[in-house]
């Protein structure tokens, strides 16, 4: 089983045109978009995972295609361990600096305003 990435997506496109489009050289087993954890947009990028084989064709296929007026980038993905723990750690440490809640009420508060 692989984990494809598959980025540069329009906000538009949905997990089913994504699992449309790898569906033509091989079953699907799983299709998940990225979206913002505040907005609930789409980040424009997400992961496909396929069998192996499938995955490799995919690859070749649809890196540098036009999908909803976006030329996708497909590439396998890198693991997401390392990348995870480093953004989390990061997060925290903002967080702390701000008074936590004082950060967000204050970002909030903007948003209302406008």
């Amino acid at each position: 089983m692989k984990r494809i990435y598959v980025g540069n997506l329009s906000y538009q496109t949905t997990e089913n045109d994504l699992t449309g489009l790898f569906e033509q050289v091989g079953q699907v087993e799983s299709v998940s978009i990225i979206t913002d954890r505040d907005t609930g947009r789409s980040k424009g990028f997400g992961f496909v995972e396929m069998a192996d084989a499938d995955a490799e064709k995919a690859i070749g296929q649809f890196n540098g295609v036009e999908l909803n007026g976006r030329t996708l980038t497909v590439n396998e993905a890198r693991p997401r361990e390392e990348r995870s723990g480093g953004r989390g750690g990061f997060g925290g440490g903002r967080d702390r600096g701000k008074g936590g809640r004082g950060g967000g009420g204050g970002r909030g508060g903007f948003g209302n305003r406008y």
